[in-house]
């Protein structure tokens, strides 16, 4: 059985680990999808394309997650299901087998039961011998009183065990921790059945001993005749059975009569104290006027302030302790709202984010909306910046939304805890504690009274030494009776504590008025608290005296209630002492007071010891006789009793002097407060004298009463014993009977008894084959069922996560559909918006400018962000150091080193499924750049294309404009002089703007064509990484697909190979049956052989056991060198991730700079999956390590002696392996850490390179513009200074041939017609020399131009100097008319002058016209520039991409190659598991088998033995018989004894073996089978790790090569950049304020950032700490609701369990409040409204701390108040006496409207109301209506009134009760509620404690209006004693009338009726304001 019930225990303990571990893991996923979440929302992407991309990942990701969470919670369900199977199958199996264990150990029981009466008749007999002797020799017959004691101490004691053994099973609803105890039990059984097994053979030997004397004849009459008296002794017996529960009952009875007096009498004493109050009220209220008139008066009064001031400080300290508790338990409280708080925070903070994350994705849709609209219009900085904004503004508004998000989780639960439940709870609780420490203090010295009665018992033992036998049943019946003792003693004790509770209720009520009311209530508090004092110790000693006479009656019944005296005594002692020492300082205090009466006291203590040793003599005397006729242990037991005695006296006579003392003060008090109405202070004195002697004759009398009842119960007990003594007689002549039937019973049992204890051993025998046959058909059905259950659970996931897959899948294509025709969309889009862009490309060049300055800098705070998101992402993910477990044991450790091991392994395999994904995703990812690559090339030759036809375009639009500049010069030419000086400038410019505005077109289509071919591949990469996300996700789904097919497909293998198994089991249980039958029908020596094989077999399985041990530390080993293997390729793969990652980041950098950081993401998260799954695999191997531990302390235990010290030395072996692996295991885990430190160095360097490559990429391509420029500005300026040269020395020439001109003019003014021809031929020569230089200057260039980098270039360069050189043809033609005119002009000075001027004018436009052409030549340099870096950049794009190529390749070929490995390793895999299964199922089979014959094989051996016995003994009979000897027949059954005793003794340790053997099957099958797993997991795991190392070696070659090339790169970079670093010296200034002002907003990000993520922070350490407590209180309640609640309650967490604990210990304390309730109130029935207004006042005093602030202001109007009270109560006072007899006016003139607004036929009962409230009888009102019929009344009434009408009364509502009130009218209603209200009135319902308003609502209002109102309302819907008397009006709180039921009882004045005389309405107290109609109301609210 407590195997059976271990293997239990361990099954549920398995099953509830699965479910912690599941639970964990879920745990787990919510924390990472909170994580993931709380992250989502601080990301921020640059472009909002990207932004959207982003939010459907994640969104992808969220479904994905919320599908597996589904998927888990459906299997957890599931677990659920199947344990509560398994729970109700144990409750079942269990119940099955107490009822079998009652049965057997009833069985048990009743043997014993015989035996022990047989021991007791013997023993009977011989004290009757004795006893007979002795009282021969004394004379009187008195016998000892010990006979009847020990038999009904045998009788019962036997009745005792069983109830003890019962104990277990009250019940049938059991959790856990039932089992373990019903283990414990069962355990505990076992012992008590061994013991009693030694009781029954002990009594067979007395028995044997007692008959071997006398056995005489055994004939079978004589057996006949003691089986008869063996029946009528069992009669015997059961009726001594039921006379015993009869005394039991009587007992009980006893004490409930006890109870009962003592209630009653506390009730008579309750309601005397309320009539003595009432008394002192009436003296105080009379002697009020009165001054003191005497010098003692005032003394007592100030000795009783003083003690009142004291219990005012002792209740204040009482309340202060109350508060303390209350505020630990509203603490306590907050502690539990606190979590669920938390818990809901972080709910509630999920729900936010995701409305977050909604909300930012509208807010990138309406981004994307603008963004389309400014793109449509002019794009300008004011718009970026005002967009900007409003993302700033959004990410403000979600920070703080979710700001008060919280705030209001934080705020909403606040609101919503409710005040008063909280109250009630502190009350209840606080009640609770003090009840729990006065159970404690009672229980503490009820131990010490125990411990001294032991120790007084064992200096009894070591006395009678002698007589141990029946002292020991003495003692077991001691202990019965002190448990007895103790329970009813604790039940008394719970009722004074109640009844000590209402009386500190009643104090605390006192004291509370007397706050309230200061004078009237401080006299009654000095009364009040004296005489709750008094009451409080009277009723103390009042029961404690009822209490001890009832102890001195039952000590008529020594043997029954020897304990119980014993406790009292104690008891009465400790009481003693606290009420001597409280009234010794009470004596102290009054001791000016009662001086007189101390000397009573002292005179009546004298008398009492006189008595006292008057009463010890006769004691004395009685146990001096007693003890003459009982032996020693009578002698000891009177001893115990005489110390009893004594003390119980000592008790009685000190109480009695108490109450004496105590009822005399009272009446000392009472005369004197009486005495001072009618006497002065002299005849006080002489009255005080008389009554201290009558109270002396009093004290007297009552000794004389003392005197008398102790004679009387001498007496008693003289008859008492007389009558012991005849009962004694009669026990010994029925004890010779039974001695008689005994030894007849003895002989027939010598005989009988060997055959019962054959059959009786055979049925144990089929009983145990049966029960094992049973256990192992439930296992293997259990095994089968859960067998059937998870193939069942894996076929139903499979198909739900293939039907997800699906719809997954087909909500995919729709989505890449809609993607196409998106794509298709923006295409059309972008094609149409090309023709507009081309108008406004100008304005957007400084709109793109300034966009990408603004990029940069927000781009290097993201990337800034970006590394604290991941360093914060890295802290988190860092997994938690494990803690070295140093308090476990050395097992512990082994198993959590191997669950480590195997945590490690399966993280392996998982990092080997992620790296074949990212493989996959960075093939895909390849092609799709490889396509995207190609399209960027075809889309840049057809830009090329395009940009060859403007050129060709434009150059024929400059032919155009050449021919029509060159068609107006001969036009100009034609014209006239005058007309060629006004408009040659002008065509000139219109030429000059003409050729601009071409180049500038030239430009612009160079520029569009960049930025369009430039957003294209933005496009495109961004349509890559949507397709390469997707993918990723397919691949994942079809990997999950593939697993969970191979699971089905391994799970139908393990149900075929389950079904062979039960089928050979089947075979192999009908080959043992027929080898049973074999062995059946062969002899004995068969049956010895097949033991030795069987010997034999269990050597042989005993060395398989070691081999296996063996093997397993082998596999240990290869397990660690494997796990350091795994180890290595793990820091290789790390370190190619490392590689990876960074290729990916430069990558990324190049294409798009966001998508780095999304695969950094990606990398992180899957190496804290990596570090998690290792932790799982390492719990995994500890849990399997302890079992394998459990393995070999077993077989080390049950192994022989040879095999000892083979399990001592692998053990030892094992701990060495223990060692090396923690030491291996702490380097792993330093080696973990290290990784992990350099993963994250890793990734700061590379965000750091990113970063530099980033800004170094800026310098660059500032420089190279920078350096574009200059190199344009030198060459510009070298031109410029060579034209300059050119143009002086023409304008030197030019000068020199003026001043020929201007000497010739002078000198010859005659020749001027001559000169002019010279004068023109003159130019022309100049016009040669001219245009000499240039052809000149072209000749070099032709030279140098095939060296140019471009053709495009040197034909622009061509046709730009073919225009200069026509241009400078247009000059000199121009020049060459300029000279014509000046020679024309040289006539007149004036004309040369203006020719001059000219000449400056036209030689300045001129040279604005070279200017342009130099900026011209600028610009077409600047667009070469561009052009040569964009080849560049391409050519090594095509690099790389080639380089991507060779790589995806090559993983592809090795991606084959590892899919072929894998699986011819699968199938290798499942060959060895099945190979393995069928060895498992062939062990197993055998080992069962082995069982069953070895069970058998000794079942038959114990058979052979049981028969060869027979047959000896029979043997032994007949010679016997022959011979006739009787001697060697007993010596035979003798031996027979021993031979049975062996043979139970063989029986026991054949089960217990049969027990270790099961338990040892088990466990090597479930060894086994887990080894089975590990090899076959060892051998996956080690050939992918292989695979792997080779694959990794690889990767890690390709990367080593591309991280050289990009060193290469980034050293060529850096040269350049230290070239550059010079020349940005000039424009560090504008980057220096720029990259300040970035700094300000990245530090202002940043700040906002931190702040983000302390919050961040802040929430995870909430939500960790939330989920521990969460998996804990859920682990703890689902222990807890598998048994109790039967799993109904599976979603309530561990707080709501605890409060609903906390509810039904409300209800049961409420339910005894109710009850202790009715018990006040029946003894509280005479205790008028006073009374009822205190308890309420108690009861409201926790509400009324709470409202500090209305205490204020009510104190306020309580000094107001009680001003008016007391002029009210003098005014009352004054009514008492004057208003007898009188009626009220407003009374009489309510009846009189009242008559007139009643109909005519009604007013005859309104006269007869006035005729019965003025007194008349009713035969007189009748006449007078009679007379009224003659017109007398009425037409008197209509004269005096003068005939008015009635006059308007104020409505009052109806009530809602009355039904047949809505036809009648007012008056009419008005008549039926005087006539209900002048008959007298119940008596004012008390305030219960339930009925009392909860604090939440609202507080009463402070004037007396309206209060008065509220009143109102309240008394009109609420029953009477709803209403709260602080907030009723006058009227409700102190009622001035009184009914019937509250006349004779007392109260307060203001309390009280006025008077029973006077008529039912009495004038109320009304305002001014108040009218008529409020008079009404008033009266009936009351």
């Amino acid at each position: 059985m407590s195997s059976w019930l271990g293997g239990i225990g361990s099954g549920l303990g398995q099953s509830l680990g699965q479910v912690g571990g599941s639970l964990s893991s879920f745990t787990g996923q919510i924390s990472n999808f909170t994580k993931d979440m709380l992250l989502e929302g601080v990301e921020e992407v640059g472009d909002a394309a990207t932004e959207l991309q982003v939010s459907n990942s994640k969104l992808a990701e969220v479904e994905a997650s919320f599908t597996s969470q589904k998927s888990e919670y459906d299997r957890l369900r599931k677990i659920h299901a199947e344990l509560e199977e398994k729970l109700e199958a144990a409750e079942i199996q269990i119940k099955r087998q107490s009822a079998e264990y009652r049965t057997l150990l009833q069985q048990k029981d009743v043997e014993i039961s015989h035996l022990k009466a047989r021991q007791s008749g013997l023993h009977e007999e011989v004290q009757n011998l004795q006893q007979s002797a002795q009282s021969a020799s004394l004379g009187p017959a008195m016998l000892p009183i010990t006979t009847s004691s020990s038999t009904t101490t045998s009788s019962s004691a036997f009745l005792s065990r069983p109830s003890g053994s019962h104990q277990g099973f009250h019940g049938d609803e059991m959790d856990l921790s039932d089992v373990i105890w019903s283990q414990q039990e069962i355990n505990r059984l076992s012992t008590e059945v061994v013991r009693l097994e030694g009781e029954v053979a002990h009594w067979r030997r007395m028995s044997q001993a007692s008959t071997a004397g006398g056995s005489g004849n055994g004939d079978q009459s004589d057996i006949v005749k003691l089986q008869r008296t063996i029946k009528e002794l069992r009669e015997e017996m059961s009726r001594e059975v039921d006379e015993h529960q009869h005394e039991l009952t009587a007992l009980q009875d006893a004490q409930r009569q006890k109870m009962a007096d003592i209630t009653r009498r506390h009730r008579q004493d309750l309601a005397e104290y309320e009539e003595r109050i009432e008394e002192l009220e009436e003296q105080i209220h009379s002697g009020g006027g009165q001054a003191s008139t005497s010098p003692s008066d005032a003394s007592k009064l100030s000795e009783l302030q003083k003690t009142i001031s004291s219990l005012q400080e002792a209740a204040d300290q009482r309340e202060k302790q109350l508060a303390e508790l209350s505020a630990s338990l509203e603490e306590a409280q907050r502690k539990e709202a606190s979590l669920q708080l938390e818990k809901d925070e972080v709910q509630e903070e999920n729900t936010g984010l995701l409305q977050n994350y909604t909300r930012l994705q509208a807010s990138v849709t309406e981004l994307q909306t603008r963004v389309q609209e400014q793109e449509g219009k002019s794009l300008q900085k004011a718009q970026l910046d005002h967009e900007i904004q409003v993302l700033r503004q959004n990410l403000a508004a979600a920070e703080t939304q979710i700001e008060e998000l919280k705030s209001q989780a934080e705020a909403e639960p606040k609101e919503e805890v409710e005040h008063a439940d909280i109250l009630e709870l502190n009350t209840i609780i606080g009640t609770l504690r003090e009840e729990k420490e006065v159970l404690e203090q009672e229980t503490l010295a009820l131990q010490e009274r125990l411990k001294l009665a032991e120790e007084q018992k064992v200096s009894n033992n070591e006395d009678e030494s002698g007589e141990s036998e029946s002292l020991e049943d003495l003692r077991t019946e001691l202990e019965r009776r002190e448990k007895a003792l103790r329970n009813t003693e604790e039940e008394r004790d719970t009722l004074m504590s109640e009844l000590e509770e209402l009386d500190q209720q009643n104090q605390e009520a006192t004291q509370h008025m007397i706050s309230v009311k200061e004078q009237l209530s401080g006299q009654l508090k000095e009364a009040e608290a004296e005489l709750i004092r008094v009451t409080a110790e009277l009723n103390t000693t009042k029961d404690q005296k009822s209490e001890l006479e009832r102890e001195l009656e039952t000590q008529k019944d020594k043997t029954s209630h020897s304990a119980f005296t014993l406790n009292d005594l104690h008891m009465g002692k400790q009481e003693l002492e606290r009420t001597v020492k409280e009234l010794k300082d009470k004596l102290k205090q009054a001791q000016e007071q009662s001086r007189d009466a101390r000397r009573e006291v002292t005179e009546l203590r004298k008398t009492l010891q006189e008595r006292e040793e008057q009463v010890s003599d006769a004691k004395v005397d009685l146990d001096q006789a007693g003890e003459r006729g009982t032996e020693g242990a009578e002698e000891k037991l009177a001893g115990t009793e005489r110390e009893l005695k004594d003390l119980r006296r000592e008790l009685d006579e000190m109480r009695s002097s108490q109450e004496k003392v105590m009822s005399e003060d009272y009446e000392l008090k009472m005369e004197n407060r009486r005495l001072k109405e009618s006497e002065q202070a002299l005849g006080k004195a002489e009255e005080q004298t008389k009554q201290m002697k009558e109270s002396q004759s009093a004290l007297n009398r009552v000794v004389r009463e003392k005197d008398t009842r102790i004679e009387a119960l001498k007496l008693e007990k003289n008859q008492l014993e007389g009558e012991l003594g005849q009962t004694e007689k009669t026990l010994a002549e029925q004890a010779k009977q039974y001695q008689q039937t005994i030894e007849e019973l003895t002989r027939a049992r010598s005989m009988d008894a060997s055959a019962l204890q054959m059959e009786h051993e055979r049925a144990i025998k089929l009983n145990q084959e049966k029960d094992m046959e049973i256990a192992q058909l439930k296992r293997d059905i259990e095994q089968l069922a859960s067998d059937h259950r998870d193939t069942n659970e894996m076929l139903s996931i499979t198909v739900a996560g293939q039907k997800q897959l699906t719809d997954l899948l087909q909500e995919k294509d729709i989505f890449m559909d809609t993607l196409k025709q998106n794509a298709s969309d923006l295409q059309m889009e972008m094609e149409n918006n090309i023709s507009v862009l081309t108008k406004e490309v100008d304005a957007l060049k400084q709109a793109v400018e300034e966009k990408d300055r603004q990029l940069g800098v927000m781009k290097e705070e993201n990337s800034h962000l970006k590394e604290e998101i991941d360093r914060l992402r890295d802290q988190q993910s860092r997994p938690q150091p494990l803690t070295e477990p140093r308090t476990l044991d050395i097992i512990t450790e082994l198993e959590t080193e191997i669950t480590q091991l195997k945590s490690s392994k399966n993280g392996m395999e998982e990092e080997v499924q992620t790296s074949r994904r990212t493989v996959e995703e960075l093939q895909a990812s390849l092609l799709l750049s490889q396509q995207t690559l190609q399209a960027q090339q075809t889309e840049l030759e057809q830009a090329h294309a395009r940009h060859q036809q403007t050129t060709l375009n434009y150059d024929r639009l400059i032919h155009a404009r050449d021919e029509e500049i060159s068609c107006l010069q001969q036009s100009v030419n034609q014209l006239s002089e005058g007309r060629i000086r006004a408009d040659s400038p002008s065509v000139q410019g219109e030429v000059i703007l003409q050729e601009e505005k071409t180049q500038t077109l030239n430009q612009e289509n160079d520029n569009e064509k960049h930025d369009f071919s430039k957003v294209e591949i933005e496009r495109l990469v961004r349509g890559i990484k949507e397709k390469e996300t997707e993918i990723s996700q397919l691949n994942e789904k079809n990997l999950s697909l593939t697993k969970q097919l191979d699971q089905l497909a391994v799970s139908r293998d393990e149900v075929g190979k389950l079904s062979q198994m039960i089928l050979q089991k089947d075979l192999e249980i009908q080959s043992l049956h027929a080898r049973i039958a074999m062995s059946g029908g062969g002899g004995h020596s068969q049956d010895v052989l097949f033991l030795q094989q069987q010997l034999q077999a269990y050597a042989v399985e005993r060395e398989q056991v070691l081999a296996v041990l063996n093997e397993k530390t082998r596999e240990n080993s290869q397990l660690r060198s494997d796990y350091h293997r795994l180890m290595d390729i793990m820091s290789g793969k790390e370190a190619a991730l490392l590689k990876l990652q960074q290729e990916n980041q430069r990558l990324s950098t190049m294409s798009d700079p966001s998508g780095s950081q999304e695969m950094f993401k990606e990398t992180i998260q899957n190496l804290s999956r990596i570090i998690r799954e290792k932790d799982i695999e390492i719990d995994a191997l500890t849990q399997k390590c302890q079992t394998l531990v459990t393995v070999l302390q077993t077989s080390g235990g049950e192994c022989g002696a040879g095999s000892g010290g083979v399990s001592s030395n692998q053990f030892e072996e094992l701990l060495q392996e223990r060692d090396t692996l923690k030491q291996q295991v702490k380097k792993m885990e330093e080696w973990k850490q290290q990784v992990i430190t350099t993963v994250k160095n890793m990734q700061h360097e590379s965000a750091q390179l990113q970063e530099e490559l980033i800004k170094l990429q800026g310098q660059v391509s500032a420089d190279s513009d920078c350096s574009s420029k200059l190199s344009v500005d030198y060459a510009g300026l070298i031109q410029s200074y060579e034209q300059k040269e050119r143009r002086l020395g023409s304008l030197s020439q030019e000068l020199a041939q003026v001043q020929q001109t201007i000497t010739q003019l002078s000198t010859t003014k005659d020749v001027l017609l001559g000169k002019l021809d010279s004068v023109a031929q003159t130019p022309e020569v100049v016009a040669a020399q001219s245009s000499a230089p240039p052809l000149t200057a072209d000749a070099p260039i032709h030279q140098t131009s095939p060296t140019a980098s471009s053709e495009k270039l040197q034909e622009q360069i061509i046709q730009l100097r073919n225009q200069l050189a026509e241009k400078e043809n247009i000059i000199r033609t121009l020049q060459e008319n300029n000279h014509r005119l000046s020679n024309s002009a040289s006539a007149t000075e004036s004309e040369q002058r203006g020719q001059a001027e000219e000449a400056r004018l036209v030689r300045e436009r001129l040279e604005a016209l070279q200017r342009s052409v130099r900026e011209k030549d600028l610009l077409i340099k600047t667009k070469g520039d561009q052009l040569i870096h964009v080849s560049e950049s391409l050519r090594n794009r095509e690099n790389d991409n080639e380089v991507l190529k060779q790589a995806v390749t090559n993983l592809k070929e090795r991606a084959l190659i590892l899919e072929l490995d894998m699986k011819k390793l699968k199938e290798e895999n499942e060959l060895v598991t099945l190979r393995s299964r069928e060895k498992e199922s062939e062990f197993r089979a055998l080992q069962e088998t082995n069982m069953q014959v070895s069970l058998l094989l000794r079942e038959k051996e114990f058979e052979l033995s049981a028969v060869s016995e027979k047959a000896a003994t029979v043997e032994r009979m007949l010679k016997d018989k022959e011979q006739g000897k009787s001697g060697e027949l007993n010596q035979l059954l003798n031996e027979l004894k021993s031979m049975q005793e062996k043979a139970v003794a063989f029986q026991q340790e054949r089960d217990q073996v049969m027990m270790a053997l099961k338990q040892k099957q088990m466990e090597t099958t479930a060894v086994q089978s887990e080894l089975q797993h590990m090899r076959d997991k060892e051998q996956r795991l080690t050939l992918e790790l292989e695979r792997l190392r080779n694959h990794l070696l690889e990767i890690e070659d390709s990367y080593t090569r591309e991280a050289l090339s990009a060193e290469d790169r980034e050293t060529e970079l850096r040269r350049r950049v230290a070239l550059l670093d010079e020349k940005l010296a000039t424009s560090s200034s504008a980057v220096e304020n720029a990259s300040q002002q970035a700094s300000m907003q990245v530090e202002s990000l940043q700040e906002q950032l931190s702040g983000v993520v302390k919050q961040r922070d802040d929430a995870l350490i909430h939500l960790r700490t939330s989920q521990e407590q969460v998996n804990q209180y859920a682990v703890s309640l689902s222990n807890l609701q598998m048994v109790l609640e039967q799993f109904q309650q599976e979603e309530k967490a561990m707080y709501s369990a605890e409060l609903d604990r906390h509810k039904k210990e409300k209800d049961e304390w409420k339910r005894k409040a109710e009850w202790l309730e009715d018990k006040a109130s029946a003894l509280q029935i005479n205790l008028d409204e006073a009374n009822a207004a205190l308890e309420s006042a108690s009861r409201l005093t926790d509400q009324l701390d709470l409202k500090e602030e209305q205490l204020e202001e009510l104190k306020k109007q309580v000094d107001v108040r009680q001003e008016m009270l007391e002029e009210a109560q003098k005014k009352l006072m004054n009514l008492l006496n004057s208003t007898e007899g009188k009626i009220d006016k407003v009374l009489m003139r309510n009846l009189f409207l009242g008559y007139f607004h009643t109909p005519k036929t009604k007013r005859a009962d309104v006269l007869r109301l006035m005729g019965s409230v003025l007194g008349l009888s009713r035969e007189d009102v009748d006449k007078m209506l009679e007379e009224d019929a003659r017109g007398g009344v009425t037409g008197w009434m209509s004269n005096w009134l003068g005939g008015r009408g009635a006059q308007s009364v104020p409505n009052t509502p109806q009530r809602p009760t009355s039904g047949q009130g809505l036809n009648s009218s007012f008056s009419e209603m008005f008549v039926k509620f005087l006539e209900i209200e002048s008959t007298p009135s119940l008596p004012a319902a008390k305030l219960p404690v339930h009925e009392i308003k909860a604090l939440s609502a609202p507080p009463s209002r402070r004037t007396s209006a309206a209060s008065s109102t509220a009143s109102g309302a309240a008394g009109l819907g609420k029953r009477p004693g709803d209403s709260n008397p602080f907030l009723a009006p006058r009227s409700a709180a102190v009622p001035l009338l009184a009914g019937s039921g509250s006349g004779g009882s007392g109260g307060h004045l203001l309390m009280k009726p006025i008077s029973d005389a006077l008529p039912s309405f009495t004038p109320v107290p009304v305002s001014a304001e108040a009218s008529g109609g409020a008079v009404l109301k008033d009266l009936l609210k009351q």
